[in-house]
């Protein structure tokens, strides 16, 4: 009788390579979309697969779009500006990134070992500048960053006329409209590109401050947990918080003024804005609506880096829904405010237990990290209401306002098709535009634009089909870089998680524990902001990330779990901030979970199990 012998697979050690996986059908022939820099070139297989990329599904959790490359180009670009070049930080440089198969990917450039420490003292002295004048730098800050948001809102994109106006000639101005509409367009993505240099000035030395508070927290208390570092700099009362108590507010004047009835049905935003403008008593609430227009419905579900991202203030029906769901709880008894005193009590409670621990310089040294770290820790939610929010949603609705010119001069079938071109590509066909105009000659672009729009979009929609893997090539064997651990959550465990080689027990899954308490209840796995109204009281949201505007459904929710995100992460901060049970950085949770599957959720340990 013959014996049958298994052998197990080996173990995996290595994410696949991008020059090993096949784009999904259809999308043959996406590296066109992009520029060559963005793209694994093949002749440079050898060096890129040197390198570990993780998939940034934290940031660009969806497909990119040609011209929404501006986001992470801009942004990561200006990353590493102020780590390698304006702060010197000692143990980090910049991030590379790529685009493969739709997806944003990143690889940590570290520090040369041997230049670390002449860079020790030059980061002392720029960083101590701003740790030192903090209040006024910030100050400064959000001054310049006011001015940037008003000269892009300046900016209007409107069809060339049939002629110069006669006043132009006789003053001998000597340029025509088409000079204006060049340079606004050129304007327009320079005053994005200097609001994101604003936005990392003071960002990383947020980070800065809180790994420096956390690594002198480890050394001294040995055994403290991750969460307990974090939860003593909790309880912050901040910007980015301040839509959601706008819509909490209007809420309350609703039941306050009897206007309850006029929120049955939001989907006609401008029927419900004036039936409530009409009533007896509308007046407090429609004047607490115009007062929060401007900034603070300046606000989007999604993150800002889309073009399709929908903002609160271009589509008020969203937040008049959100409004309706805070009605709703407040009719049935529920609390919806956010108890910032009792995070602040945790707070002490947590700093003083640790404290009694020390004596002496020691615990001059913990009070002097920890106070440095309180004052900057705000600004690494802020800044996100200022820039990802404000900023990016007028840059978006300008951009729009362009892309609907050049569709209606017959450039692209649908109004929004200017994204699947290229930023420099707009500019090409912008110039074709205004040379037809002054020559009096039709445009090339109508006979050009619509055919290839079309092609770009079948590979978009292809694109859109497969997840990303969570990484790619052979990771390191210790993951040290601490923007990398603390944003993303990137861990070694994490990454033998990813692997399939953790001890993790079936049905289980692993993650950050990143807001403390444990849940149980059905999933609800949402892959965008669209999904939004499918929450269900009482569920467990799953989701590749989430973002700060998503606070309106944290009441009905019990926990979230994401794919990606570290204690650092937006998904972290704001769940602590809500008091919300929280697992980020679990790699495929969003593809794994089903709706409906019961889940228990352990903010304490960083565990996801599936009950059925």
């Amino acid at each position: 009788m013959s014996q049958t012998t298994t052998v197990s697979a080996p173990a995996r050690t290595s994410f696949p390579s991008p020059y090993e996986q096949d784009a999904p059908a259809g999308a043959e022939g996406w590296k066109d979309l992009y520029a060559y820099n963005l793209v694994f070139q093949d002749n440079r297989r050898e060096i890129e697969e040197r390198k570990f990329w993780f998939c940034d599904s934290q940031h660009w959790p969806t497909v990119t779009k040609p011209f929404e490359t501006i986001g992470f180009e801009f942004a990561v670009g200006c990353l590493g500006q102020y780590n390698s070049r304006q702060l010197l930080i000692p143990t980090a440089n910049g991030i590379e990134y790529r685009i493969h198969n739709g997806y944003v990917f990143m690889s940590p450039v570290a520090v040369d070992p041997e230049h670390i420490e002449a860079r020790v003292p030059q980061f002392m002295q720029r960083a101590g500048h701003y740790f030192q004048n903090w209040e006024s730098l910030l100050q400064n800050w959000h001054g310049k960053l006011k001015d940037t948001i008003a000269e892009l809102e300046s900016i209007e994109f409107t069809a060339l006329p049939e002629a110069i106006a006669l006043d132009d000639v006789l003053a001998g101005k000597g340029t025509g409209p088409a000079t204006d509409l060049l340079g606004d367009y050129d304007r327009l993505i320079a005053l994005a590109y200097r609001a994101w240099q604003y936005h990392f000035e003071f960002l990383n030395l947020g980070y800065v401050a809180y790994l420096d508070l956390f690594m002198f927290c480890k050394e001294v208390f040995p055994r403290i947990p991750d969460q307990a570092i974090a939860t003593m700099v909790q309880g912050v009362d901040m910007e980015l918080f301040r839509p959601d108590d706008e819509l909490k507010k209007l809420a309350k004047i609703a039941v306050r003024d009897g206007l309850v009835d006029l929120f049955e049905d939001t989907s006609d935003a401008e029927a419900t804005l004036a039936a409530i403008s009409a009533h007896p008593s509308g007046a407090a609430w429609t004047g607490a609506w115009r007062d929060a227009q401007d900034p603070w419905f300046n606000f989007t579900t999604g993150n800002g880096f889309y073009a399709h991202d929908e903002y609160w203030r271009d589509v008020p029906a969203i937040p008049l829904g959100f409004i309706r769901g805070y009605i709703d709880r407040l009719q049935a008894g529920h609390d919806i405010d956010r108890h910032v005193a009792d995070l602040v009590a945790e707070r002490d409670r947590i700093t003083e237990e640790y404290a009694e621990l020390l004596s002496g310089d020691v615990l001059e040294t913990f009070r002097g990290k920890l106070g440095l770290a309180r004052t900057v820790y705000p600004y690494v939610e802020n800044h996100n209401f200022y820039i990802e929010h404000w900023t990016m949603g007028v840059f978006w609705r300008k951009a729009r306002q362009l892309s609907r010119v050049l569709h209606e001069q017959g450039f692209w079938p649908q109004t929004n098709d200017m994204f699947y071109l290229r930023r420099d590509e707009v500019r090409e066909a912008l110039f074709d535009y205004v040379n037809a105009w002054m020559v009096g000659a039709p445009a090339i672009g109508p006979d050009y634009w619509p055919a290839e729009v079309e092609r770009r979009r079948g590979i978009v929609d292809a694109l859109s089909t497969a997840r990303p893997q969570p990484a790619l090539n052979t990771p390191p064997e210790v993951i040290t870089e601490p923007f990398t651990l603390m944003l993303w959550g990137i861990t070694d465990d994490q990454i033998q998680n990813w692997l399939g080689t953790g001890d993790v027990p079936d049905g289980t899954l692993k993650g950050m524990p990143a807001s403390p308490g444990t849940a149980e209840g059905p999933a609800r796995v949402i892959s965008s902001a669209d999904q939004l109204s499918e929450v269900q009281e009482g569920e467990i949201l799953v989701a590749p990330v989430t973002a700060p505007s998503w606070g309106p459904i944290f009441g009905k929710i019990r926990a979230t779990v994401t794919d990606i995100g570290g204690m650092m992460s937006h998904a972290a901060i704001v769940c602590r901030e809500y008091g919300m049970p929280a697992v980020t950085g679990t790699g495929t949770a969003s593809s794994e979970i089903r709706t409906g599957q019961r889940l228990r959720v352990d903010g304490n340990s960083g565990t996801v199990t599936i009950l059925d």
